[in-house]
This record gives structure tokens, sequence and C-alpha cells, in this order.
């Protein structure tokens, strides 16, 4: 049977170094396929940490190709206000991606809310970047605790 980890950190990193952020999600990545069974990984899509988690998961399934990414996205026009290169990073991790779900067709007040709790439920273990302990990451986090799922959070790795 196949484990889940779901992904969920901030938009804007401002404490974790990126060469640190890099070490700490590749080993945890790793760790998690060759010791704990993990093979479907979701992210939520947004700018910042989502992205980098997605991307890593993109580019370890040449080394692991059973390993699954699944996208679980709050409405279908997330990306509208990206700038050219965070689009042109959004399109290559929908276009790289296992599955596309989207939570609602359109944006809704709750709804990255609703996005966040359907990206934990049935997970495993949630890889977390929490910085700070306020904003959507923190509430993904604090779901996952309640439903008794291991939460690694690599400002601590």
């Amino acid at each position: 049977m196949s484990k889940i980890c779901c992904f969920t950190g901030h938009r804007e990193i401002k404490k974790t170094k990126p060469s640190v952020l890099t070490e700490r999600l590749d080993r945890t990545i790793i760790d998690l396929i060759e010791n704990e069974g993990v093979t479907d990984f979701r992210t939520g899509g947004a700018k910042g940490f989502d992205t980098i988690a997605a991307v890593h998961v993109i580019k370890l399934k040449q080394k692991y190709p059973h390993i699954k990414l699944h996208l679980i996205l709050p409405y279908k026009k997330q990306a509208v206000g990206y700038s050219a290169t965070e689009k042109q990073l959004y399109d290559f991790v929908l276009q790289n991606a296992d599955s596309v779900h989207y939570t609602s067709e359109n944006y809704y007040h709750g709804v990255l809310f609703a996005r966040n709790r359907e990206l934990v439920q049935g997970a495993d273990v949630c890889v977390a970047l929490l910085e700070v302990l306020t904003g959507g990451t923190y509430q993904t986090v604090n779901i996952a605790r309640k439903q008794k799922i291991k939460v690694l959070n690599l400002v601590k790795a």
C-alpha cells in the first residue's frame, strides 16, 4: 500500500536559506521514499514552498520513477497575477504532475482553507516549512496534527 506525503509552506520564505532548504527538502523526500514507503506527494501549487517542493519531486522522479506528484489546487485561475517567470514555473509543474485536482472552479472566501483540508486528508506525513505561527501554513500544520499525521518541519530539521 502506498503512503502519502503532503507539503505545506509559506509563499515567501524569509528565514530559511535556499541552500539549507534544498538540502533538507531533498534529504527528507529521499528518506520518505526509501525508508517510509512514501510514493505519492501532494502540493497545493502556490508560489514559494509548494512550487519548490513540487519541482524537487519532479526531479527525483528520474531516480524514483514510481513516485507520483499530485496537485491539489484551490481554483482554476490561481496563477492570475503571477509574473511571467512564476507562471512559467507554475506551467512546468502542471505539465509534470501525475494528477491535478481543483477544490473549486472559482475563487471564494475560504477556498484556500478548503484546499488545505483536502491536501492533508488521508496523508501519512506532512512536510512543512513553517517559519511563523500564523496563516495558511500554520492552519494546515494544525489540521495535520489534529488528524494525528506526522509533521516534519524543515525549519527545525
